[in-house]
C-alpha cells in the first residue's frame, strides 16, 4: 500500500481542504517572498509553482507521478524528477529555495538541508511552510507515539521532526521577522550563516 503522499489525486484533495482551513494563505506567503531564480524543494503535485509569479522558478520533485499533476499546473516550468538529499544543480544555482511541507518527509533531513545550502547563493534565502514538534510535552509524546503508524500511513510523514533546529544547525539562521507558529506548523525565513559564524 502507498501511502498519502504518494498518491498525488489523494494528497491534492487533502491539500485542498488544508488550504481551505487557512494553510492557503502561508502558502502564498511561502511562495510571494521568493526571489531570483528559486527552487521548490518537494514541489510535488505543483500547488505552489503557480504562485511563484515573481521568480523564475525550478519545480524539484522525486515522484514522477505528482510531477507529471504538476505539469498541468506549470505549463513551461522546468520540473525535475530528483531527491532532495542529491540535488542536480551547481553550487550557489538560487537565490531562493522554498519548502512546503517537504522536510518531514525526506529520508535525511540534514543531508537534504545541506544540499540546500549548497545551491543557495551566500546572500540567498529559505523560505519554509512545515510541521514540527510539538513544543508542549504531551503533544510532543503523542507525536512520538504516533510517528511509526503515521509515517506508514501518509507515506514518509514524520510528525515528530524538529525541523527548525535541524535548520539551524546545518548552517541556517530562522529570522524573526515572519516567523510565524500554529500549533504544529511554522512558517520562516532562514539565511545561510558564514562559516564563521557556523564555528563560533
Amino acid at each position: 500500500m502507498r501511502g498519502v503522499e504518494e498518491i498525488p489525486w489523494l494528497y491534492d484533495a487533502v491539500c485542498a481542504v488544508a488550504e481551505w482551513r487557512g494553510l492557503d494563505r502561508w502558502r502564498r506567503w511561502l511562495a510571494g517572498g521568493a526571489r531570483g531564480r528559486t527552487l521548490d524543494l518537494g514541489c510535488g503535485t505543483g500547488r505552489s509553482l503557480p504562485l511563484l509569479e515573481g521568480a523564475r522558478a525550478v519545480g524539484l520533485d522525486p515522484s514522477l507521478d505528482a510531477l507529471r499533476r504538476a505539469r498541468r499546473r506549470a505549463d513551461g516550468i522546468p520540473l525535475v524528477q530528483a531527491r532532495a538529499e542529491a540535488l542536480p544543480f551547481r553550487d550557489a544555482a538560487f537565490d531562493t529555495v522554498v519548502s512546503g511541507l517537504v522536510l518531514c518527509s525526506v529520508a535525511d533531513p540534514l543531508r537534504a538541508l545541506a544540499e540546500v545550502r549548497r545551491v543557495l547563493r551566500p546572500d540567498g534565502t529559505l523560505r519554509a511552510l512545515e510541521h514540527v514538534r510539538s513544543t508542549v510535552a504531551w503533544r510532543a509524546r503523542l507525536q512520538d507515539a504516533i510517528q511509526p503508524a503515521w509515517t506508514w500511513f501518509a507515506g514518509g510523514c514524520h510528525p515528530n521532526r524538529d525541523t527548525e533546529l535541524s535548520v539551524e544547525v546545518s548552517g541556517f539562521a530562522i529570522e524573526a521577522e515572519g516567523r510565524r507558529a500554529r500549533a504544529s506548523l511554522r512558517r520562516f525565513v532562514a539565511r545561510r550563516r558564514s562559516v564563521g559564524r557556523m564555528d563560533a
